[in-house]
């Protein structure tokens, strides 16, 4: 059933209209078509949802097809992991292509423009076709290769492909009109002949079609019906149409939408390639990338990743997203789905002076309090000794200071009210150890105290903790836009990474698996890290508890 026009944006009306003339006989074929030369980033995420999410909503099907018309620059590392991210998104193409399975196809595609005298082998260098092409406001002027017969173009093309020649010897050109207000149409190279061992066809060929004369042509193979871009091809439909007009085949047709650009992040793979061989990162999924494994590995879901791309939605025009947004979406869907555990970032020992020595309780803690259910429970190990936040606890607190100090008390989360009434101190005058009494009586869900507080701190059992590592990511810049600096690795954020090499966790999470979030109480959410061993156990933090930025920017 077809929803309330109101609710669509203009591709979806776009499709509507074609279903309701029946035009492609009422299919819808959508493709993704990613070059195989780097990892997916936020911004793939949101081609991703559009192309699969048109699709699925009018019962038609997605194809993946990789762009693999580069040699030197692909690799069969990025296509498993592209593959991997789509499905980790929750979607699945209906065919695996790659626009090398149609290099035959596509030649003699080529060979018909010749025919046809509307494509010649030019000689001139790269240097020499780019002045030749005049400006916007002049118009170009032939090399003078473009007056070659149509024999002797066949054979030259047919030379080129059985690699008679050298890299940048000679390119096949089309001929439209060097007068033409769109560059894109000033004779536009098709194929240019690189010797280099391709990852599907390895050394049979050494000629390659341009992304310009095998996209569309793919498209047209496999009779896509919708075709959608980002807006820098605006450009380049007229090409996209003049070519399946010239070759007489399946008119499939262009349509642009605006592409993702986010703040505090890059999303040219060249700049993000960068990061990565210049170790400004570990690596493409460093959980500070904006690349959809780094998301993974640092925690993000599906589903936020998804939400985002909704909310978001499908514009004509460039716009900045706030990186907080999708914050906000990771919160949103880690608060009903995380397990709520207690983790101390910065241990400070509590020493329960009157607990019974060797006496171990077993507290019980919902693993998440916002779903009805609490989706289960865990047993908590409690102690006479146990660890704290070193922020619980002042020496001198001042007056709306609600957590641990001389004669202050508060409540240890699931367990008893404590009281402070001593401290030690080494050395140096650093507080190593905060002595307190508690109250038996003052049990979470048996209290009878009659005892007040006004705070709550998380804690773990000396005894029973497991000590972990844990990663505090913040974003990998420190201004909106680094791609308009004139450097933008000058404006990488130098705290974009904290690491706590000493954190005490509760026994339960030497069990995590990564991808599974987890609300540590009070400190953020986390997931384990995909490189994490038992040995060595280690916590990435996918998002604050709230928005810091929010509350920097409005101090600026």
């Amino acid at each position: 059933m077809i929803e309330d026009e109101k609710s669509l944006n203009f591709i979806e009306e776009i499709v509507e209209e074609d279903l309701r003339n029946g035009t492609h006989d009422g299919r819808v074929l959508t493709r993704f078509p990613p070059e195989p030369n780097g990892y997916l980033h936020i911004g793939h995420a949101k081609s991703i949802c559009l192309n699969f999410g048109l699709a699925q909503k009018y019962n038609g099907t997605t194809n993946l097809r990789f762009d693999d018309t580069n040699p030197v620059t692909e690799d069969t590392e990025y296509v498993e992991s592209i593959k991997k991210d789509i499905q980790w998104l929750g979607f699945q193409w209906a065919e695996e292509l790659y626009t090398s399975d149609y290099f035959e196809t596509l030649y003699q595609y080529a060979v018909k423009l010749i025919q046809h005298d509307l494509a010649y082998v030019d000689d001139s260098t790269a240097e020499e076709i780019a002045a030749a092409k005049g400006t916007p406001t002049e118009p170009g002027v032939p090399t003078p290769y473009r007056s070659r017969s149509i024999e002797e173009n066949l054979t030259l093309f047919q030379e080129m492909r059985d690699g008679k020649y050298k890299d940048g010897e000679k390119v096949l050109r089309a001929k439209i009109d060097l007068a033409n207000p769109n560059m894109h149409l000033r004779d536009p190279l098709l194929y240019r002949i690189k010797h280099a061992h391709h990852h599907r066809t390895g050394d049979t060929w050494c000629i390659y079609p341009m992304y310009d004369f095998a996209h569309g042509q793919s498209d047209s193979i496999e009779k896509i019906t919708h075709s959608v871009c980002t807006l820098e091809f605006i450009p380049h439909r007229p090409l996209y149409d003049w070519l399946i007009e010239k070759l007489e085949i399946f008119p499939s047709h262009q349509y642009e939408f605006a592409r993702l650009n986010m703040t505090y992040t890059v999303m040219s793979k060249r700049k993000l390639l960068q990061l990565v061989t210049e170790g400004h990162v570990e690596s493409w999924d460093d959980p500070r990338m904006p690349t959809i494994s780094a998301f993974r590995r640092r925690g993000y879901t599906p589903a936020s990743i998804r939400n985002f791309c909704e909310r978001i939605g499908v514009q004509k025009r460039e716009n900045m997203i706030d990186f907080s947004l999708l914050e906000f979406c990771i919160r949103e869907d880690l608060n009903k789905t995380a397990w709520r555990r207690m983790a101390v970032l910065d241990p400070i020992k509590l020493i329960i002076t009157n607990y019974p020595d060797g006496q171990v309780e077993e507290l019980v803690g919902e693993n998440n309090p916002e779903v009805e259910g609490g989706e289960g429970s865990r047993a908590i190990p409690f102690s006479k000794e146990l660890w704290i936040e070193r922020e619980d606890f002042m020496e001198e607190p001042p007056k709306k200071f609600f957590r641990l100090g001389p004669g202050l008390s508060v409540r240890l989360k699931h367990g008893y009210i404590v009281e402070c009434h001593d401290f030690k101190k080494d050395d140096n005058g650093n507080v190593t150890e905060i002595h307190c009494t508690y109250a038996p009586n003052s049990k979470s869900g048996e209290d009878t105290s009659g005892l007040k507080v006004k705070g709550t701190i998380h804690w773990v059992s000396v005894a029973h903790a497991k000590k972990a590592e844990v990663r505090l990511y913040d974003r990998l810049f420190q201004v909106e836009n680094p791609a308009a600096e004139e450097d933008f690795k000058a404006c990488i954020n130098p705290d974009s990474l904290h690491v706590i090499e000493n954190a005490y966790i509760e026994p339960d999470l030497a069990d995590a698996v990564p991808g599974k979030g987890y609300q540590f109480i009070r400190m953020g959410y986390f997931t384990l890290d995909t490189k994490s061993t038992p040995e060595h156990l280690v916590f990435n933090r996918t998002v604050a508890l709230k928005d810091s930025w929010a509350k920097e920017v409005k101090k600026g």
